[in-house]
């Protein structure tokens, strides 16, 4: 149990003054509130002896309501500070997170699928806050609490009868240790089943259109309904964990009330203590049920935050495979980027996607790349990406450099890429498109439509550049949301532009615009396209085939027309085809 706070003791560190005033603060209530239950039995006791006087009782009321007053005050203090902090915590491990996604790699996200990532960034945080707020108070309470009411028993009213109204909670000590036990095991496996729904839940959202194509409303919502299902019965198996904590204190607590009042009512028949001191015990006897609580609240609590931590800690220990290295080589701009002998394979597959690649591309260039599906036409980019770790032969040069000792800030801010799944997000037009360049004109920014051959159907829609595009860009055409793409890209004006098959949703004379406009505004700037039709690399200063990551064809369309291979066949049957 205590292992929870090991692992939150960074941040318990950090914020080491706030916590020590909050459970100070607490502490000091704790203390106030053991004093009426003594003021209690005085004041029965001096009418029992008919001591009690009207200035004496005016003292003690007054004394009294100044006590509930401060108590009010403190606990407005501590309670405000400390579940204040809880919630800072939820908030920088939420940061802290999403960040951590920033660094990552493909293959992370291959590993972790995102209702996954949603689930430890949403219930286990909550899990954590817990820990952090409630988690400390019901530490504080079960312990020092109880503590401090069990000293006053002792010392002011008889040590034989608290001994004796303490029997239980031994008892109570184990079985609180064996229930947390099973807890943990139970939450974790509640949150892994949520995590599996909210991924189901989310594939179903997102695959809804094709789910209705294939009349399968029907299957999916029962498979929906079994997953349900089964999350709903495993928080039920922790629902019955939880639900054995209060009626076994209840059981124990009386059991301590019995012994209580039977051998206290003894003690005051014998004359060892007064009906008084009996009351006070009672009282304190009635506050110690919080404290009791408290433990298995504590429990409880502390056994789903540790749980919820081991999952999100699963998550940051995730090392990302590209990081900067820790003295990068400084290059001004990629006048050159040369594939030499280059093999590459993707992790946990043991042949190469990548074979012997060799290229030689010079600044301001335009090189096509073309192959059947499957090639390898997008591992390529993804070495200048730096989504994976550098190849293990042959090596990836910008200006002589290996690439790997170049900053990955460096390296993605020479770049836009425009890759095939065309990623928008749920704003305006405008803003998506200003996510390459936040600072740009309205001038600039039709300049890019233009560009992008994008203008008109802006200035169709509803509100212009403007309009909402709804989530993944649902409002707009499959064409357009290539262009909006390729215009966020192009806004950026980057030494290196990536089109990874960026132009196969439009038509062949949109295509043929936007062709004749990146040569223009790209001249001085280099541009690598991978396409299936060739059409959109035709213009290219270099071209290359590949087949199984191999380059089979290398030249420029005229050379590779001579060549006859496959290029060649593969460009006559799309002329005879119309272009598409």
């Amino acid at each position: 149990m205590i292992s929870v706070f090991k692992k939150l003791s960074w941040y318990f560190k950090e914020q080491w003054i706030r916590y020590t005033l909050a459970i100070t603060a607490l502490i000091i209530v704790n203390v106030l509130v053991v004093i009426p239950p003594t003021l209690l039995g005085e004041i029965i006791d001096s009418i029992q002896m008919n001591q009690l006087t009207n200035e004496r009782f005016t003292q003690l009321v007054a004394f009294f309501i100044t006590l509930v007053i401060v108590s009010y005050l403190i606990s407005f203090f501590w309670d405000y500070t400390l579940f204040g902090r809880a919630i800072l915590l939820e908030k920088k491990m939420r940061s802290l997170l999403m960040g951590h996604f920033m660094k990552m790699t493909p293959s992370f996200f291959g590993k972790y699928r995102t209702g996954d990532l949603m689930a430890r960034a949403t219930n286990d945080l909550k899990a954590i806050m817990m820990t952090a707020g409630f988690g400390i108070l019901t530490l504080v309470d079960s312990t020092v609490f109880m503590a401090f009411i069990i000293a006053i028993m002792l010392f002011t009213i008889d040590v034989k009868l608290t001994l004796a109204a303490l029997i239980p909670l031994p008892i109570m000590a184990f079985i609180m240790q064996k229930y947390g036990k099973a807890i943990h095991e139970r939450f974790m496996k509640a949150q892994a089943s949520f995590s599996e729904l909210n991924n189901d839940t989310l594939e179903s959202i997102q695959g809804v259109r094709v789910i209705r194509a294939f009349v399968q409303e029907k299957q999916d919502e029962k498979r929906f309904n079994d997953k349900t299902e089964e999350v709903f019965q495993k928080n039920i198996d922790v629902a019955k964990l939880d639900a054995l904590f209060e009626p076994t204190i209840k059981v124990l607590v009386g059991l301590a009330y019995t012994i209580g009042l039977g051998f206290g009512s003894y003690l005051v028949i014998r004359g060892d203590i007064t009906i008084g001191k009996l009351v006070s015990f009672n009282v304190y006897l009635g506050m110690l049920i919080w404290p009791m609580f408290a433990v298995g609240e504590l429990i409880n609590v502390m056994q789903r935050g540790n749980a919820s931590l081991d999952r999100i800690d699963q998550i940051l220990s995730h090392k990302p495979d590209v990081s900067t290295p820790e003295k990068p080589k400084l290059v001004e701009r990629p006048e050159s980027i040369i594939f030499k002998d280059l093999w590459f394979k993707y992790p946990d597959v043991s042949q190469y996607d990548l074979k012997n690649i060799n290229l030689n591309i010079q600044r301001g260039e335009t090189i096509g790349i073309v192959g059947m599906t499957g090639a390898g036409k997008t591992t390529v980019f993804r070495q200048l990406l730096r989504e994976y770790p550098p190849a293990e032969k042959g090596a990836l040069y910008i200006n002589n450099v290996p690439i790997q000792e170049i900053s990955l800030e460096q390296t993605r801010d020479w770049i836009s890429h425009v890759p095939q799944d065309h990623i928008l997000f749920s704003k305006t037009v405008r803003e998506n498109i200003l996510f390459g360049n936040p600072n740009a004109s309205d001038d600039l920014i039709y300049e890019i439509l233009e560009t992008a051959s994008l203008r008109e159907d802006i200035e169709n829609l509803p509100e212009g550049l403007d309009t909402l595009v709804g989530e993944s860009g649902v409002t707009l055409s499959g064409g357009q949301k290539q262009r909006v793409s390729l215009a966020r890209a192009l806004i950026k004006n980057p030494e290196i532009l990536i089109l990874d098959d960026s132009l196969s949703a439009v038509d062949g004379k949109t295509e043929s615009k936007i062709i004749e406009h990146l040569k223009r505004v790209r001249s001085n700037k280099t541009t690598l396209i991978a396409a299936h039709r060739l059409s959109a690399v035709q213009h290219a200063d270099q071209i290359i085939v590949l087949e199984n990551g191999e380059i089979v064809e290398h030249g420029t369309h005229e050379e590779l027309m001579k060549h006859q291979g496959w290029y060649y066949t593969q460009f006559v049957i799309q002329q005879m085809e119309g272009g598409n």
